[in-house]
């Protein structure tokens, strides 16, 4: 059985925190208008007085190559981002990936304390000891011991950087370590 990569949008795949006005090489500009994205603004603008304002689609950065590269690595594919089955029908299109199962998440989304980000004992829960490799842009120390503690199994909690999103090395790092398990 191949490990799992669990695989977060926005940083990893969109570098959103990428100077406003200067996309990463590689990276193509999109505009979505999800339903999530759609509801979240409409409650924002209705705070804000401004129900009858139009709500403006997201800009999201997506690299169309990290689709053949993420399809090429030793790992079963899973999302493990906010977006939940919006990726499927928005993000894994322009890369050219399959339809991919997804964590749904819960709601609300209780903060465990200690610096260890809301998503960590939902991805170790949804593990249930299987290897995985873990790609956020929210991942810290405190992370990687939590799971260390609680995951019995292998697991690799990458960092990439939202200003860059995946880069080949990430790609190389990703790849040794699956190749490792074996």
């Amino acid at each position: 059985m191949r490990p799992v990569l669990l695989v977060d949008v926005d940083g990893p795949l969109n570098p959103f925190a990428a100077a406003p006005h200067r996309r990463p090489e590689g990276y193509r500009t999109h505009r979505f208008l999800t339903p999530s994205w759609e509801a979240t603004e409409r409650r924002r603008l209705a705070e804000w007085g401004l129900p009858n304002k139009r709500v403006k689609p997201l800009r999201v950065w997506l690299n169309p190559a990290h689709g053949q590269a993420l399809d090429a690595l030793p790992f079963e594919l899973v999302w493990a981002t906010t977006w939940e089955d919006e990726a499927n029908a928005f993000v894994a299109p322009v890369l050219g990936l399959p339809e991919l199962p997804f964590i749904a998440w819960p709601s609300p989304r209780d903060e465990p304390g200690g610096g260890v980000f809301w998503k960590t004992p939902e991805i170790v829960a949804w593990a249930k000891g299987r290897a995985f490799a873990w790609i956020d842009d929210e991942i810290t120390e405190a992370d990687r011991a939590w799971v260390n503690e609680h995951h019995n199994g292998p697991a690799l909690l990458h960092r990439v950087d939202p200003r860059c999103g995946l880069t080949s090395n990430d790609f190389a790092t990703l790849t040794a370590w699956a190749t490792g398990l074996r």
